[in-house]
């Protein structure tokens, strides 16, 4: 797998794939799509939340790479997002949910994958 090459540090980039991992699982597990659209939105949405900045290209490969995880990864290493534990990915502020187990291993694939 190509590594993502980044301005930003590695942590931040792990930080935002992971969050974008979660959101593509998540909106699958909703809609039973994998919604491009919402990726772009959120990866936007994160950065301004968090002050930062990122060129266009590297928020595109970064969300191909997300969907790519999302869609392939995730089950090939036992992560199963289902509708009933969709809510437990996040906190109530829309932030990644660091306890629990299923955002940890997401995590572990994020930074294997920079």
């Amino acid at each position: 797998m190509k590594k993502v090459q980044s301005t930003q540090p590695s942590a931040t980039r792990a930080e935002l794939l992971c969050f974008l991992v979660a959101i593509a699982a998540a909106s699958y597990a909703l809609s039973a799509q994998w919604r491009v659209d919402h990726v772009v939105q959120c990866c936007r949405q994160w950065l301004v939340k968090n002050d930062m900045s990122m060129d266009w290209l590297e928020r595109v490969t970064i969300g191909q790479l997300a969907l790519k995880i999302a869609s392939q990864d995730l089950k090939d290493a036992g992560v199963a997002v289902r509708l009933s534990n969709v809510q437990a990915l996040f906190t109530s502020e829309m932030e990644l949910n660091e306890a629990s187990t299923m955002v940890q291993r997401m995590m572990a694939l994020c930074q294997e994958a920079l």
